[in-house]
């Protein structure tokens, strides 16, 4: 029996990995948006301040680890073994959801989601011992579920959002008044004031607060003191100092180095917030795995007795957590930050949300934020009709757009240091507030909602995204709470069945946990290929020959793309072939998707190109107009056809197959000759490309009177015909506009190579 047990505490701290590597995968993001999005520094520079933030960080979150023991249920109502089964759903479920979430790329928290799973097993676990008990589960229910702690963490993390939102819009506001967009003037006269109270700040909630409960305010001092005690006592003294020492550092690194003001406090700001992280959300990955190992030390200590008796009441006392624990985690952590390509990549959601400049909205409009905008611009006008013009003149002249960042430079930041400063000091504090409270709050949330408060502060929330902007938020609230009720009933039913059917479900489930982690490894590398080999965006940096090598392929991929759809679509169709057609479906919508991006991106693209090249830039938006109609033809082509399968309509006579298969066969060859001259790049046999076109037009309009002869002698119904008729015309419209993105392509390339010649 205890080597089942120990098995099982070894399987909660392999879990533990798992699930530490993959969260600080997905939340690394989150505190090192900020200084990445600013460019305050280059990304090894911010990478180590930031390891060394989530590694003090680490040892700051001993007494969060109390969370897991006994801030959901209480301990003493379970027995060893029912405890285990508790933990163990708990980190099956975690691996599991983080898994899922990831795989559909949702947002997600890993505070949320330990939580309610949390929640889940002890509930679900005390639901069986109730009906076991022959007792009734609405009286006996709450002896179980420490209620008022569970709901104190619940209203926590919920007033969080509100909270990291108005506190980072109101202190932004602040902050941009006194120094504007162009904050340069300002910042030589208040720059190491400003700094020297961000980082004073954050000393305080960071160590002062953020030291409350963890390993090293236990220990005893000189006179008796422990290090908690003589900071409380010392706390003004330490304020005081603290501010003094940093006003006159930044001062001097200004004066002696020339290093920029923000850029010390963005740096101390992501180390102040890694430590944060680190503190706060180290629970979610080992505080479970060192409940269950504190839990089967107690059990070894009393003899390991019947494990289905022996109470667990030594988790509701304070369990000390080893701090070379603490620290292989933090390493752990480290170690996934930088080697993560997930962490490295730092193209997040929040800085889509909440960057200054203009760009691809990542989310579309939603009939709330649409209601939000426009109440929102009828209040503005109001209240401009009501406060002074010197006032609001005032104000607005504070905010007029500057930015330091020259036009010609190929990858500008998303927001300046000025706003980076206010993310990462108040996300900071917020959290560490939370950590000295013991509330487990949502890092991922706090930093979020931060970053967007401060965004609507700067007004990157303009009537031209304002509402896309909007929109994402309540998406990624939204997720908050799809992860709480997920996180909460599948850990419910993974406790449950392990309860009911034995712990040999146990290994049922960690099986299913490890292949859904393989294959979403390997779904993710397979979705990096595939993203590799589809790398078409123009780019600013690009060299012309990139620009007609990328330009080449978003045209031979369109050519291609139209006629595998045509030629499948026409088989599939005449076989009744429902399987192949909804395959051909599935290209056909990815072609529009693509054609429609390509189309959206017309205005970022254009304005990539070199100086000089509008004649390039209007065949560029010609072609990309081109490639989109050629996508609508080949829809509207295939829907029909598919809505004539599925209706189980009759099929088409033997003399529509011959004559649909011929034009087909003449078109496929057609796209073959111009995917030729495409990636040949060899404009002379235009000509004769255009009078093979309009031979198949003629064949079209041939078989268009056949059409007509047919229904004269009523050998085709209405539905045929409506059919016959919307197949050829869209031939001709896609034969057409292929041509035509030809020419453009060609004066596309002829006006590029002249301009860099």
């Amino acid at each position: 029996m205890e080597n089942f047990y120990l098995i099982l505490v070894i399987v909660l701290f392999a879990l533990a990995i798992s699930d530490l590597i993959v969260g600080v995968s997905n939340d690394a993001v989150n505190f090192l948006n900020s200084a990445v999005g600013s460019k305050a520094a280059p990304k090894w520079v911010i990478f180590l301040m930031a390891s060394l933030g989530v590694l003090i960080g680490a040892t700051f979150s001993s007494g969060m680890m109390e969370v897991a023991r006994k801030g959901i249920f209480h301990p003493d109502m379970f027995v060893f073994s029912e405890i285990m089964i508790i933990f163990l759903a708990v980190m099956i479920t975690d691996v599991i959801l983080l898994d899922m979430f990831n795989t559909f790329g949702m947002p997600t928290s890993t505070t949320v989601s330990i939580v309610f799973e949390l929640l889940g097993a002890a509930v679900s676990v005390s639901i069986v011992k109730i009906k076991t008990a022959g007792g009734s589960v609405l009286m006996e229910l709450s002896q179980y579920i420490n209620s008022s702690k569970a709901l104190a963490i619940i209203t926590g993390i919920l007033l969080s959002v509100f909270i990291a939102f108005t506190v980072g819009a109101i202190v932004q506001y602040l902050t941009r008044l006194v120094f504007t967009f162009k904050y340069r003037g300002p910042m030589k006269y208040f720059g190491s004031i400003f700094g020297g109270l961000a980082i004073t700040a954050i000393t305080y909630f960071i160590v002062i607060k953020g030291m409350k409960g963890s390993t090293f305010a236990s220990i005893e001092l000189a006179n008796g003191e422990t290090v908690q005690e003589w900071l409380k006592h010392h706390t003004g003294l330490m304020l005081i100092y603290s501010f003094g020492f940093w006003v006159i550092l930044i001062q001097l690194l200004k004066w002696i180095f020339n290093i920029k003001i923000l850029k010390v406090v963005v740096l101390a700001g992501t180390f102040a917030l890694a430590m944060a992280f680190a503190g706060n959300d180290l629970v979610n990955f080992i505080g479970v795995p060192l409940a269950g190992y504190n839990s089967f030390q107690a059990w070894m200590a009393a003899g390991a007795t019947n494990p289905d008796t022996f109470s667990m009441a030594m988790l509701a006392g304070k369990v000390g957590t080893p701090t070379y624990m603490l620290l292989i985690a933090g390493l752990v952590m480290i170690v996934t930050l930088i080697m993560s390509k997930k962490a490295k990549s730092v193209i997040a959601t929040s800085l889509d949300l909440s960057r200054q400049n203009e760009g691809d909205e990542r989310f579309g409009s939603s009939f709330a934020a649409r209601v939000i905008v426009r109440g929102t611009t009828k209040f503005n006008k109001r209240l401009r009709t009501i406060l002074p013009n010197s006032v609001t003149e005032g104000v607005s002249s504070r905010f007029e757009p500057h930015t330091y960042v020259h036009e010609d430079d190929q990858d500008p930041p998303s927001f300046d240091k000025i706003r980076a400063s206010v993310n990462l000091v108040v996300a900071s504090i917020l959290i560490a507030i939370g950590t000295s409270l013991k509330l487990p709050l949502s890092t991922t949330y706090v930093t979020f909602m931060v970053a967007m408060g401060t965004s609507l502060s700067d007004r990157a929330w303009d009537r031209e995204s304002a509402v896309y902007r909007i929109s994402g938020v309540f998406a990624v609230i939204g997720g908050w709470f799809l992860t709480a009720l997920i996180a909460f009933t599948v850990s419910g039913i993974v406790a449950l069945l392990i309860a009911v059917s034995g712990k040999f479900m146990i290994f049922v489930f960690v099986v299913v946990a490890i292949i859904m982690v393989i294959r979403t490894h390997s779904m993710m590398k397979k979705r990096e290929q595939q993203i590799a080999e589809e790398d078409e965006e123009i780019e600013e940096a690009d060299a012309h020959e990139q620009i007609l090598e990328k330009s080449s392929k978003q045209m031979a991929k369109a050519v291609k793309s139209s006629d595998e759809i045509v030629s499948e679509g026409i088989d599939c169709f005449l076989k009744e072939d429902r399987a192949g057609l909804k395959k051909v479906q599935e290209s056909c919508k990815k072609f529009s998707k693509k054609a429609k991006q390509n189309r959206d991106k017309v205005y970022s693209t254009v304005t990539k190109f070199t100086e000089g090249t509008l004649d390039t830039s209007h065949f560029y938006v010609q072609m990309m107009e081109h490639k989109r109609e050629m996508a609508h033809a080949v829809h509207f082509m295939l829907e029909p056809m598919i809505k004539h399968v599925e209706n189980n309509h009759k099929p088409f006579i033997a003399e529509q197959h011959t004559e649909l298969k011929d034009v087909k066969n003449r078109i496929d060859k057609f796209f073959k000759d111009v995917l030729k001259v495409i990636e040949e790049k060899s404009f002379e046999n235009l000509d004769a490309l255009i009078e093979e076109r309009d031979d198949i037009l003629e064949q079209i309009y041939r078989i268009e009177k056949n059409q007509i002869k047919r229904i004269k002698n009523k050998m085709v119904n209405t539905r045929n015909s409506q059919l016959f008729f919307k197949l050829i015309s869209e031939m001709e419209y896609l034969l057409l506009h292929t041509v035509n993105l030809v020419k453009a392509y060609r004066d596309f390339i002829t006006n590029t190579l002249q301009k860099n010649n």
